[in-house]
């Protein structure tokens, strides 16, 4: 059974959304630190208190929607271009939550208990949304963030469309 944590139009600066599980968690500009030992260059998970994934809007809104699901899910249809899938740990002691940049805006994620997880991450949309990075308006880029229980292994890229995550695969990713 999927319980949905999150599905809204997240509003956020620098492209910078993060699901943070530490009091001091969340991405603060070290991508070193996120992205250490990852091939993949769009969700960090190098960093013990969350992961940061880089939406392609620098501000604006962009469409996210997260499920917690009990058991990996088959891959997204071929319009979302964009697929990476990372593993994580939710610490114990604080409630998991999502948060935009600075903490502008964000709220929990009910239901996300401490353990091991595996993330899929898909994306449509990016290279518009780098496009419109600025622009007022209806959000033109759209993230699923899937989360089920998995025991830990190295992220891997399984879809690359755009040319928005080719850069970032290029420029952030590669650090094994």
């Amino acid at each position: 059974m999927a319980m949905v944590l999150l599905d809204d139009v997240i509003f956020t600066n620098y492209g910078q959304f993060d699901l943070v599980w530490a009091e001091h968690g969340g991405f603060d500009g070290d991508s070193d630190g996120f992205f250490r030992g990852q091939d993949n260059g769009l969700v960090g998970a190098g960093d013990p208190r969350g992961v940061y994934l880089h939406l392609a809007r620098w501000s604006g809104g962009s469409r996210v929607r997260i499920t917690l699901l009990e058991s990996a899910p088959p891959l997204p249809p071929a319009e979302y271009e964009d697929v990476v899938e990372v593993s994580t740990t939710v610490l114990p002691g604080r409630e998991a939550r999502w948060q935009s940049w600075a903490g502008e805006t964000g709220g929990t994620l009910a239901g996300l208990e401490p353990g091991d997880y595996r993330l899929r991450v898909s994306a449509q949309g990016r290279d518009a949304g780098h496009s419109g990075e600025a622009a007022d308006g209806v959000a033109v880029d759209e993230y699923i963030v899937e989360i089920w229980p998995a025991e830990p292994r190295p992220d891997e890229i399984l879809r690359v469309g755009s040319e928005d995550a080719r850069y970032f695969h290029g420029e952030w990713g590669g650090r094994r």
